[in-house]
């Protein structure tokens, strides 16, 4: 099953700036080959559910293991069955008016 995840992963107990975390999972997504775009609070990813949901499991176990004792993230997921849609897709149909 395809699915959309909005992924928010927090590093807590490493200080103020987490962007080197947020870096580590860029690079869990550039490997797994999932298409995914970052913005100011998260990470839109794109693909087969098991394969994003690996993805986010080790996203977790790679920092972790740079030593952030706690994590919290939020996730939104959204799936469909009547066609498939891509976030490009979502993103036109606002931009082109297709509301």
């Amino acid at each position: 099953m395809k699915v959309i995840v909005d992924l928010c992963v927090v590093p807590i107990g490493v200080g103020v700036s987490v962007s080197k975390y947020v870096a580590e999972c860029q690079k869990v997504l550039q490997e797994a080959g999932l298409e995914h775009q970052l913005h100011a609070y998260g990470t839109n990813i794109e693909g087969e559910w098991d394969d994003v949901f690996a993805a986010i499991k080790r996203c977790h176990e790679r920092v972790h293991a740079m030593g952030a004792p706690r994590i919290t993230t939020s996730i939104k997921v959204g799936t469909r069955t009547d066609r498939d849609q891509t976030m490009q897709d979502k993103i036109d149909s606002v931009t082109n008016g297709n509301l």
